[in-house]
């Protein structure tokens, strides 16, 4: 374990405390970096948080968030500041399964015999379905998971029959990218199909959360820093940023509080478009920073962004006087949708230690519709699928709309970099790099900047 920083140590500011900005932190404390961390949201963990306050979503969080077996970086953080993967996530082999039974298991076999047995034994797919996907599989595995920088999802998958697309390659693009196929980037994709069905054992797995996305890793690793002997501070909004005649970084805030006066390094772990203003305004720069600063700026705000929506339900199953709650046949379900039937997932929260009968319709991507619109077509949607299961009535909670969720992984995009001039930085799950915008995608984009940091 590393030591706590003395007086001596080299000064990082890290702006914003979601994935990126705690993964920075991390990552700087075991180099000997003193941090010190700034959120401006009261509470730590970015678009990955729980929700606070009295209101009925207060305790829920703002969106379903998915690991896999694949984040190894993600998995090892936890484990660094206390946190046990095993008993803080369920793991599922990858099953994308239907209300009515329909779709695909994987057993747990090793790979990639498990994605061969699955796709072999997915039920209600003709033969013919089967094998236009084995057929496409071994041709991605032939190329080494690689294609042309312009090629879509949809472009990567002809030959796949419709069916398949419908219930396993849009569900997964979606989930992954939360972008639709024709807009999707297949090189990304095949990127995330490398490192999970042809991954190593368990990579493929689902992790469904247990617990509060603020208790699954942000507030422990918070508490981690601080014991450390490193600052995490929230509500703290950085209002600006200046460099000094000595080439050192002083952040300016909207109240007082207690800080260094003079930073040696500083990342911007916070929404692009946040990072864009600060730059902007910097001051103290020479020769052609300002420009440089300015060309990132508008490449990070010509990013498109695509909305996820939950909507949170109480679900009631037929019974005799007293309804119970409804249990599905799997703590996650896929959804068929359609124009007027928006959502692809189905979480059961009673099945990770929410109340039962307490569920979660996921739309990604979602449609740019009233928050209203959307929750009576999820509604209307969810009694129909789920009525064979035995439900009775789904009386809604409350809709979350995370406007800015991800950005659009499409084919070709030119992400913004992580160097910007001597001295500042930028990570994040939007910054160029190999995944699209995932929970690990921001881990390992923090930890490739403070390990550039020297």
């Amino acid at each position: 374990m590393s030591e706590a920083p003395t007086q001596a140590a080299r000064h990082l500011a890290v702006v914003g405390g979601g994935w990126a900005g705690l993964a920075a932190a991390m990552a700087a404390h075991d180099r000997g970096w003193a941090v010190h961390l700034f959120e401006a949201a009261p509470q730590l963990g970015g678009r990955a948080r729980t929700l606070p306050g009295p209101a009925a979503l207060a305790g829920l969080d703002n969106g379903q968030h998915i690991l896999i077996g694949a984040y190894a970086q993600s998995l090892r953080l936890m484990r660094q500041v206390g946190v046990d993967p095993e008993q803080a996530l369920l793991r599922l082999p990858l099953t994308l399964r239907f209300p009515d039974g329909g779709g695909l298991q994987l057993p747990r076999w090793p790979a990639p015999f498990d994605a061969a047995a699955g796709i072999l034994g997915a039920r209600g797919w003709s033969w013919r379905d089967r094998f236009s996907l084995l057929a496409a599989t071994l041709r991605w595995q032939i190329a080494g998971f690689r294609c042309a920088p312009d090629a879509s999802v949809l472009a990567l998958c002809q030959g796949i029959r419709p069916r398949v697309m419908a219930e396993l390659i849009e569900p997964l693009c979606v989930s992954a990218l939360n972008t639709p196929v024709d807009q999707s980037s297949g090189e990304v994709f095949l990127r995330v199909l490398r490192d999970s069905l042809a991954g190593g054992p368990g990579a493929s797995h689902l992790l469904l959360p247990r617990t509060d996305l603020r208790a699954l890793w942000p507030e422990p690793a918070a508490q981690y820093l601080r014991r450390q002997g490193h600052s995490v501070q929230t509500g703290q909004r950085v209002h600006g940023l200046r460099r000094d005649t000595k080439g050192r970084w002083q952040l300016e805030f909207v109240t007082e509080l207690e800080a260094p006066t003079a930073f040696d390094q500083v990342i911007l772990a916070c929404p692009p478009g946040e990072a864009a203003r600060l730059l902007t305004q910097a001051s103290g720069l020479a020769g052609d920073e300002p420009a440089r600063l300015a060309a990132w700026a508008t490449q990070a705000q010509a990013l498109r962004f695509e909305a996820i929506t939950t909507v949170y339900a109480q679900a009631d199953a037929k019974a005799g006087a007293v309804p119970d709650p409804l249990r599905l046949p799997h703590p996650l379900l896929t959804l068929r949708c359609g124009p007027e039937a928006p959502a692809q997932f189905v979480f059961d929260r009673g099945q990770l230690g929410g109340p039962a009968g307490l569920l979660a319709f996921v739309l990604s991507a979602s449609p740019d519709l009233s928050r209203e619109a959307l929750t009576q077509q999820v509604l209307a949607q969810g009694r129909q699928a789920l009525a064979p299961l035995g439900l009775s009535a789904l009386h809604p909670l409350g809709t979350v709309i995370e406007k800015r969720a991800t950005f659009a992984c499409t084919p070709g995009l030119q992400r913004p970099a992580q160097r910007l001039i001597p001295g500042l930085w930028a990570c994040g799950d939007y910054v160029e790099g190999p995944y699209p915008a995932t929970l690990e995608g921001a881990v390992l984009s923090a930890q490739a900047v403070v390990a550039a940091l020297g």
